[in-house]
C-alpha cells in the first residue's frame, strides 16, 4: 500500500513504506527479476505542522506524478461496488548499482473517465473509512495483477504480497484459474495461488491488520467475488481478515525478525511464520560524510554491504571526525528550521518515528526531574524528536503535545527540539547526524524497526529496548546498550524509565564525557557488526533462498 522511494513522493507513512522502497533498491542491486505495485497517492500522506503547544495540524502532501515517472499507455478496468473503475499506472524505474533496473508501477484511478468519487479512491494513503480502504486495496490487488497482465509481464512465477492490503492479488489469481466455480475446480485453483504467493506480515499490533464485514465486501466487491471467497473458508465471525486471507494464500509466509515470527505464530497458529529480519538499503542510508570513510578504505562496500565488517580496521579517529560533520549538519538543519542553536558538543539523543502510542515517545520525559539533574551533572543533554501522528490517532497526538510540554518545563537544562514534518530526508539526517538512537517501545509490539539499523551504518548506537531487531543487533556496550529487561519479559512502564534513566546516568553519558575512545570503538562496532548485516541486501538474499525459490 505505501513505497518510499524518496522524499519529493510523499507515497508512504513510515518505515513500512521506506522497508517497501528499501526492498526494491536490494533487488535492483542483486539484479533480481522483480516488479513492484502500489498506489499513487497523489495527495501524500499529509503534511505536519505543530503549533506552539505541541498541538498537530494536517494538510494534504499534494504531489504531481508526471514530474517523476512516465504514464505507461495500457489501462485496466475494476469493479467497484458494481462501477468499472479505470485505472491507469506510472512507472518509475529504480537502478541498481550495477544499472539493472526495477520498473515500479503506481496505480492512479485520477482519470476523466470515472466519476469524482472514483477517481478519489487512490488519493490518501491510510485516509477515509473502511468502506475506502477495501476500494483501495480492489485496486491495488485485483488492478495491480490486471495492469502486470497489460504491461507483458505474462511470466512472473512468484507474487510477493506485503501486508494484507494486497490480499485481494490472490482472488485475481484464482479468478484467473477458475470459470464454472465448481468444487473440485476451486481446490485445484487454490493450490495453484498458493504455489504462487509468498506473504510478509509487518506488524504484531491487532490494530494493524484490515478486517472487513461480509456485508461491506458484497457491497463493494461484489457477491459473486465475495461467494469465492466464502468458499475457500476465510470467512470468521462474519468478517474476513486481510492478513488471514493472505496466509491462507500463500506457500510461504515470514515475520520480519525473530521475535516478531513468534509472535505473528502465536497470532496465526494455524500458520508457520518464518522469521527473515528487515534490512535497509546501505547506500540510501548512509550518510555522505561517512560514505566518504567507507569509500577510502572499503570502496567496493555499495555492491557488497558485507564488507562494512571491516570496519574493525577503520582508524577511530576518521570514524569520529565523518559523525562529527554529520551530526554539524543536522544541528545546521535543526537551526534553519527551530532558530534553536543546539550545541554540537553536547551528547544528543535522537527518537524520530510514528507517533503511535505504543512507540512511547515520551518515555525519557516521565521523570522530568531526575533528566534535568542528570543533563545539569553530565556536561550536557539534547534531545532531537520527530514523527506524525495519524490523523485519527488521538493519543499519538496527545503524546506529541506531552513531549513538547515537558521539554517546554526542562528548558535552560534540556536541549530540545521536536522537527515537524517527519519525512526520509530528515530521517536520513537524524540516524547519521545524532550520537544515540533512542527507541523504546512496549514489548513484543515492535515488529522489527529499521531506523537503528540506518543509525548503525552511520556508527550511532542504539539505546533500546530489546525487542523488534535490536534483540538480534544488541551486544551489551559494543553496540549499544539494552533497555530494562529481556526479550522474554513484558514491559513495565516504570522499571523501563528508571532503567532508561540509569543507562543514561550511569553509562552513556560518562563513556562520552569521559572517555572518547571508547566511545568511538562502540561507534565503529556498530558499523561493523550491525551496519555488516542489517542492510536489505542481506535480507534480498534470504527472500531469494527461503521465499522466492519455487518447487
Amino acid at each position: 500500500m505505501e513505497v518510499g522511494i524518496h522524499s519529493a513522493m510523499p507515497t508512504y507513512s513510515g518505515g513500512l513504506g521506506v522497508l517497501s522502497g528499501d526492498t526494491i533498491k536490494a533487488a535492483a542491486d542483486v539484479e533480481l527479476p522483480f516488479v513492484a505495485v502500489t498506489l499513487a497517492h497523489r495527495a501524500g500522506y499529509f503534511r505536519q505542522h505543530l503549533d506552539a503547544e505541541g498541538r498537530q495540524n494536517e494538510e494534504p502532501a499534494s504531489w504531481n506524478p508526471a514530474e517523476h515517472m512516465g504514464l505507461v499507455e495500457e489501462r485496466v478496468t475494476v469493479e467497484v461496488e458494481g462501477r468499472a473503475v479505470v485505472v491507469c499506472a506510472w512507472r518509475l524505474d529504480v537502478v541498481g548499482v550495477t544499472g539493472h533496473v526495477v520498473p515500479v508501477y503506481f496505480l492512479d484511478t485520477e482519470l476523466e473517465e470515472n466519476s469524482a468519487e472514483d477517481r478519489r479512491i487512490t488519493d490518501h494513503l491510510y485516509g477515509g473509512d473502511q468502506r475506502d480502504r477495501l476500494r483501495q486495496e480492489i485496486v491495488l490487488g485485483i488492478g495491480g495483477v490486471k495492469m502486470l497482465r497489460a504491461v507483458g509481464l505474462e511470466g512472473l512465477d512468484t507474487f510477493h504480497m506485503n501486508e494484507g492490503h494486497s490480499a485481494l492479488l490472490g482472488l485475481a489469481l484464482l479468478e484467473e484459474r477458475t470459470s464454472s466455480g465448481g468444487v473440485e475446480e476451486v481446490a485445484q485453483g487454490l493450490d495453484a495461488v498458493r504455489a504462487a504467493c509468498v506473504f510478509t506480515t509487518h506488524t504484531p499490533v491487532p490494530a494493524g491488520h484490515d478486517v472487513f464485514s461480509i456485508g461491506l465486501f458484497e457491497e463493494v466487491l461484489g457477491p459473486t467475488r465475495t461467494a469465492l471467497l466464502k468458499e475457500i473458508d476465510v470467512v470468521e465471525d462474519g468478517a474476513i481478515n486481510m492478513t488471514r486471507l493472505a496466509l491462507r494464500l500463500s506457500r510461504y509466509c515470514n515475520g520480519v525478525a525473530m521475535r516478531h515470527a513468534q509472535v505473528s505464530g502465536e497470532m496465526f497458529p494455524d500458520y508457520h511464520i518464518h522469521p527473515i529480519t528487515n534490512g535497509v538499503h546501505a547506500a540510501t542510508w548512509t550518510g555522505a560524510p561517512m560514505q566518504g570513510v567507507f569509500d577510502e578504505y572499503l570502496p567496493a562496500w555499495r555492491e557488497d554491504p558485507y564488507l562494512l565488517r571491516h570496519a574493525v580496521d577503520i582508524p577511530l579517529e576518521r570514524i569520529r571526525r565523518a559523525q562529527r560533520e554529520a551530526k554539524e549538519a543536522l544541528l545546521a538543519e535543526v537551526e534553519q528550521r527551530t532558530g534553536k542553536a543546539l550545541d554540537p558538543d553536547r551528547l544528543t539523543l535522537g527518537f524520530a518515528r510514528r507517533a503511535a502510542p505504543y512507540k512511547r515517545a515520551d518515555l525519557l520525559m516521565r521523570d522530568p526531574e531526575r533528566l534535568r539533574a542528570m543533563a545539569r551533572a553530565s556536561g550536557g543533554l539534547q534531545v532531537l524528536y520527530s514523527g506524525k501522528a495519524h490523523p485519527r490517532n488521538n493519543e499519538g497526538k496527545e503524546m506529541i503535545r506531552r513531549v513538547i510540554e515537558v521539554a517546554g518545563l526542562l528548558e535552560g537544562d534540556l536541549g530540545f527540539a521536536y522537527l515537524e514534518d517527519y519525512d526520509m530526508h530528515l530521517g536520513g539526517l537524524l540516524t547519521a547526524g545524532v550520537d544515540v538512537w533512542l527507541n523504546n517501545p512496549v514489548k513484543p509490539l515492535e515488529a522489527s524497526g529499521t531506523s537503528g539499523m540506518k543509525a548503525a551504518l552511520n556508527g550511532v548506537p542504539c539505546l533500546s529496548v530489546l525487542d523488534g531487531w535490536w534483540i538480534e543487533g544488541h551486544v551489551e556496550g559494543v553496540t549499544g546498550w539494552a533497555i530494562g529487561t529481556g526479550w522474554d519479559q513484558p514491559s513495565v512502564t516504570e522499571e523501563e524509565v528508571a532503567s532508561l534513566l540509569d543507562q543514561l546516568e550511569g553509562v552513556v553519558l560518562p563513556l562520552y564525557y569521559h572517555d572518547p575512545e571508547g566511545w568511538a570503538r562502540v561507534m565503529r562496532s556498530s558499523i561493523a557488526l550491525n551496519g555488516s548485516h542489517f542492510h536489505a541486501r542481506r535480507m534480498m538474499h534470504e527472500y531469494q533462498a527461503r521465499a522466492y525459490r519455487t518447487a
